[in-house]
């Protein structure tokens, strides 16, 4: 929303145009707006497909190690979090869990076995 005294300070310096007039620009604008969206939108799509997705890693701004570091051991380098618990999700269900430790990725062995893994033996 535009402040109240930056909306009576533009009031206070233009002078009022016509409805009419008013709505052809404003056509005229959404018209710019949805070309210019829509090139964008494009270029986007063309750079993606021409592998430039990351664009950090394809200009050389990020490391090949960076690039395959996982995004949790990322943000939490980004963030200085030493120590950290990660849990992936998909959907519904916790997918994995490990652990961040002085920057470096603890995977932790689960000694016990699935009660329907035992049966099956």
């Amino acid at each position: 929303m535009i402040h109240k005294w930056f909306y009576k300070f533009i009031r206070r310096r233009t002078k009022p145009i016509p409805a009419d007039e008013a709505l052809l620009w404003k056509r005229r604008l959404s018209l710019a707006y949805g070309f210019i969206a829509w090139n964008a939108f494009g270029i986007l799509v063309y750079s993606i497909y021409q592998g430039k997705a990351d664009w950090a890693h394809y200009y050389g701004l990020k490391s090949d190690e960076e690039q395959a570091m996982p995004p949790a051991q990322a943000w939490a380098k980004t963030l200085g979090i030493k120590n950290a618990k990660v849990y992936r999700i998909s959907g519904f269900k916790k997918v994995d869990e490990y652990e961040i430790v002085e920057g470096e990725e603890v995977r932790r062995t689960k000694i016990d076995t699935h009660p329907t893994e035992e049966l099956q033996e």
